[in-house]
């Protein structure tokens, strides 16, 4: 469904990824991009920076939108314990992948929808591992070159090019690899009184 202003849904995000798969729930909202850092806080974990992240997110739009339900989301991949975010250089984003080459790599994402109609918010973190195929440094160059992840955290994009870096895909929802469990988002979404299948 299109954007629509006024909607009591916001995604608070620039992602066209992101809208592009809540637009699949056939649901009225409207975008507005947060400004936060994104920087983790000393010895934070994993779950722990997303959690925050995608929370702030919905937090920091909060006060222009008083009476409406907000999703936020922020990702992250965890490899050999380095937290590895968007890496916004071509040569950073070919090293991660270089890493990345037959190993499994997952990928913790974060969602948040805080309802500022009844001031409650829900959080949930969706982990999901991928397993990429031993790559040589011309693919890896190759996708880059083509597909330029460089704002995509892990250093590809799974809805293009992205899919033919894998071996395999393990995990709950393929949706949270693009951004947005869209499994979990439904049961907030229903728990919070917005069913995309209308009244049960």
């Amino acid at each position: 469904m299109p954007q629509t202003q006024n909607a009591p849904l916001v995604l608070a995000s620039s992602s066209r990824f992101r809208q592009a798969l809540l637009d699949r729930l056939h649901l009225p909202y409207q975008c507005y991009s947060p400004d936060i850092d994104e920087t983790p806080l000393p010895d934070e974990s994993p779950k722990a920076l997303v959690h925050r992240l995608a929370l702030s997110k919905a937090n920091t739009v909060a006060e222009r939108f008083p009476n409406h339900c907000i999703i936020g989301s922020d990702q992250i991949a965890l490899f050999e314990g380095d937290i590895l975010g968007k890496p916004h250089t071509t040569e950073r984003a070919c090293a991660h992948l270089a890493r990345f080459s037959g190993q499994r790599v997952t990928f913790l994402t974060g969602l948040a929808l805080l309802d500022t109609r009844h001031q409650r918010h829900q959080v949930h973190i969706e982990p999901f591992d991928v397993v990429f195929r031993t790559l040589s440094e011309r693919e890896i160059e190759r996708y880059v070159a083509i597909e330029q992840p460089l704002d995509s955290a892990g250093s590809f994009r799974m809805e293009g090019l992205g899919i033919a870096l894998f071996e395999r895909l393990e995990g709950r929802d393929p949706n949270a690899l693009i951004g947005l469990p869209l499994i979990a988002l439904c049961d907030m979404l229903r728990q919070a009184g917005m069913n995309p299948l209308g009244d049960a």
